[in-house]
This record gives structure tokens, C-alpha cells and sequence, in this order.
């Protein structure tokens, strides 16, 4: 017979697992709530908040600064890493100290478009980072020890790292090819560019002065009324030149296709892309593109899964093999993007495979892979608006742009608009028209792109 306390102990893990089991129920109802920005002006600066419950605010600056408009090699590299450097009023070692005591995260980081200078930190302590953030873009000191001793040993670091992972050099190479400059420049130069040739303290402030002006930037925030965020900018963000030193600016997008191939004795990838969809606040956004990705796919999310997506099938024969669809969006453009990395032998072996895949899709689409597709499109731009990071530099990039911000509310019923005869449209305009590929790593054997069916 069981004792007493035995019984007791059995009854409290019952009524705990019957209290998790309801509490599990109730955390996988759907949520309900919008992701939408209210947008406005403060200071003739252009804002955007939504006031989402929680205890954590993020705010982010995004600046029209990235690659794309960066008037010599490195000057966004350089840019970004002064951020939260000295400024006029505090030091390095203040700023960092002032952040720990709040409980408060720093970062920086820029990408082909966009530079952003962002924290995270508890909802009461806005007007300080608000007051931070302005005085990084009005105050920080460009000092050429600095610069010499501090950033560009960094930027040498990143080319080595650019430099080890063929997968990125492939990537960065299928822009080249599909856009040449603007889109096209490269994230990271080359190790073989004489970064120092073209990046000193006095360039580095010159960019900084138009990059930071009243039309090039904006301010985002999650976890803030929209009220307070114009409170405070009105009031932190007073000495912003209302107009740049020199016009950033870049010639609208332009695709163009080609082959490049590089020998890398460290890996082995290659990167097929076509021409995809802009931003939902650019001139040639495509929702249909975002379906196609989710169609073709990638490594499966579901756990015991292997996955089902044409992508995962057409390279079953290579299980090794790293396989990826990627609809990544601009301002007036975009790519569409299959990478593949492993072994030379198994990217041989797929990579015509893949191309049929894409074939297939051309000549039709079954109702049950667009439902499948359409699902896990959708899943991803709400997943990307929740999580707050992803949805604040899309949204700064389309108040800059032309004054909307990106709602993902909207994109998400955009998504639910598509038909099987879009998404063939896409692939079948993606085949007829130029690719972009890029193979890194053997070449002796690595595929051409006519080998695989594709016209560059």
C-alpha cells in the first residue's frame, strides 16, 4: 500500500501537469493584435512607433547609409563601427558603463540599403537612449587614433572573414552579377582593397553629416506610445542639419544577369538568382516572389521533419548538402536567390535538379503546395514583425523612401492574394530571362550555369 505522503506527491504532479497542460493550451491560441506603425514628424524627422504591451522597448535609427550609397570602399564599414564611440559630452567607457547601470543593450550593424544604430532597454528609460542616439549622430568624435588603431584592424578581421565562407562570396558575387554597382557592391570589400586609401577620419565625418541629415534617417520604435517618441525626439534631436552636406544617392536598380566563377580551396558553393521583389513600399513589390521561395524552400522547421518542399526533394540524393531559398527585398528591387553549399561532387550532383524543381513549378502548381506555400510565407512575415528587430529597419527604409512604413498587417494579406498563376508566372519569367550564378571552391567540378539549363 502506498503511503500517505507518496499519494500526496502524486497528486501535486498531477495538478501540475494539468495546470501546464491548460496553460500550454492557452499560449497556443492564435494571438490577436496588430504590427502597425503610427508614423508622423518630429523635428522634421520622420517617426514610427507601435506601442506593443511589454516591459521592453526597442528603438532603432535607420540611416540611408549602407553599401549601396556609400560614396568610396568602406565608409559604412567605418560608420558603423564609430557608432557609440566617444562623443563630445561622453566617453567610450561612459556610455558603455551608463548602459550596463540601466540594464540595456547597444548595437550597430548596416546592410546593402540601410545603416541602423539600435537598443533594447526598459520601457521608463526612453528619454535617455532617445537623448544617446541623438548625440551619436550630432556629436561623436571622429578621431584618427580611433580610426587607425580601433576600426580598421576590425574591418581587416571581416574581410578574412568574408574571404573564409564561400557561401558568402558566392552571395555577394550574385549581386555583383545581378545588379553591378549600387545593390551590387559588395558588403565586405575584398582583402586585396586598399581600404586606407579611401577611408580617413575627415571622409568618415563627411558621410556621417549627410547621412545623419533630416531627410536620410529615421526613428523607430517598438514598446513606445507614439506620443512619447515625439516628445522626446522633439525635444533631444534640435542641432539635425536639415539638409545633407552632399546628396546620397543611387541609380535606380537595374538587373542584369552573368556567371562568375572563383576558386576557394576552403569549401565549395553556388548561388543561383533571379530577379525578385521590392519592398511592399517599393515600386515593383511582387508577393508572389516570397510564395515562390516557401514553395521551393529550404531545411525543414518541423522537428522529426525531413520536409517536403521541392527543394529538400530535388537534393535528396545529397543529404549533406546545405540547401536555401532566400526572397530578400530592397527598396526598388530584389533577388531571389537557391544557394548550395557542401561538397563540389554533391553540387554537381543537384544542382540540375534544383533547376528542374524549378522547372516543375513553371508548368504548374497543385493546390495543396500553394496552400502549403501561402501558409509559410505568411508565417514568416508575421514571425518577422513580432519579432520587432526585422520589421524596424524595413520600416525606417520606407519612411526615408517615400514616407510609409512597412505594415505587416498589409503584406500579410498580400500574401493571401496570390494564385498558382503568379507564382508560375515568376518561376517561368525567372527561366527565360538571364540568371545570376555564382560558383566558389573547385571549379574543375563545379557545374556551369548552361550545364545546369540556365541562360546567363
Amino acid at each position: 500500500m502506498l503511503s500517505r505522503s507518496v499519494l500526496a506527491r502524486q497528486a501535486q504532479r498531477a495538478a501540475r501537469a494539468s495546470w501546464q497542460h491548460e496553460t500550454r493550451r492557452g499560449l497556443a491560441a492564435p494571438a490577436s493584435g496588430s504590427f502597425s506603425y503610427d508614423s508622423g514628424d518630429a523635428q522634421g524627422i520622420k517617426v514610427a512607433s507601435r506601442d506593443q504591451t511589454g516591459p521592453v522597448t526597442t528603438l532603432a535609427l535607420v540611416a540611408k547609409a549602407g553599401t549601396r550609397y556609400q560614396p568610396l570602399p568602406g565608409l559604412t564599414q567605418a560608420l558603423e563601427r564609430f557608432a557609440f564611440k566617444s562623443t563630445e559630452n561622453r566617453s567610450t567607457l561612459r556610455i558603455q558603463r551608463e548602459a550596463e547601470l540601466l540594464g540595456s543593450e547597444l548595437n550597430s550593424y548596416y546592410s546593402r540599403e540601410n545603416l541602423v544604430l539600435g537598443a533594447k532597454f526598459l520601457r521608463d528609460d526612453l528619454p535617455y537612449f532617445v537623448e544617446l542616439l541623438a548625440e551619436v549622430v550630432t556629436q561623436t568624435k571622429y578621431a584618427p587614433h580611433v580610426l587607425h588603431e580601433e576600426i580598421f584592424p576590425l574591418i581587416q578581421l571581416e574581410q578574412k572573414k568574408f574571404l573564409g565562407s564561400p557561401l558568402s562570396m558566392a552571395t555577394n558575387s550574385a549581386y555583383g552579377l545581378a545588379f553591378h554597382r549600387g545593390l551590387g557592391v559588395p558588403l565586405y570589400p575584398s582583402s586585396s582593397l586598399p581600404v586606407a586609401k579611401y577611408i580617413d577620419p575627415e571622409g568618415v565625418a563627411d558621410f556621417s553629416n549627410a547621412a545623419y541629415a533630416k531627410p536620410n534617417f529615421a526613428i523607430v520604435a517598438n514598446g513606445a506610445t507614439h506620443n512619447e517618441l515625439s516628445k522626446w525626439v522633439n525635444e533631444f534631436f534640435t542641432d539635425i542639419p536639415a539638409q545633407p552636406s552632399f546628396q546620397i544617392k543611387s541609380e535606380e536598380s537595374k538587373y542584369y544577369g552573368g556567371e562568375e566563377r572563383i576558386a576557394h580551396g576552403s569549401g565549395n558553393a553556388l548561388v543561383i538568382a533571379f530577379p525578385g521583389s521590392s519592398s511592399p513600399t517599393g515600386s515593383s513589390y511582387k508577393p508572389e516572389v516570397a510564395v515562390l521561395a516557401a514553395l521551393l524552400g529550404g531545411p525543414s522547421a518541423i522537428k522529426w521533419s525531413t520536409g517536403s518542399s521541392k527543394l529538400l526533394l530535388a537534393t535528396a540524393e545529397a543529404p549533406n548538402l546545405f540547401a536555401h531559398t532566400k526572397s530578400t527585398i530592397h527598396s526598388d528591387a530584389g533577388l531571389l536567390s537557391i544557394a548550395l553549399s557542401g561538397t563540389a561532387d554533391d553540387i554537381r550532383l543537384v544542382a540540375k535538379p534544383v533547376v528542374d524543381a524549378l522547372k516543375a513549378i513553371a508548368q504548374g502548381v497543385s493546390k495543396e503546395d500553394l496552400a502549403k506555400a501561402k501558409a509559410l510565407a505568411k508565417f514568416k512575415e508575421l514571425e518577422n514583425g513580432q519579432a520587432t528587430e526585422g520589421s524596424l529597419e524595413l520600416t525606417g527604409a520606407g519612411l526615408i523612401l517615400n514616407g510609409k512604413p512597412y505594415q505587416i498587417d498589409e503584406v500579410a494579406k498580400n500574401v493571401d492574394s496570390v494564385t498558382a498563376e503568379k507564382v508560375q508566372a515568376v518561376a517561368k519569367a525567372a527561366l527565360e530571362g538571364k540568371a545570376s550564378v555564382s560558383a566558389v571552391g573547385d571549379l574543375y567540378v563545379l557545374p556551369y550555369a548552361e550545364e545546369i539549363g540556365l541562360k546567363v
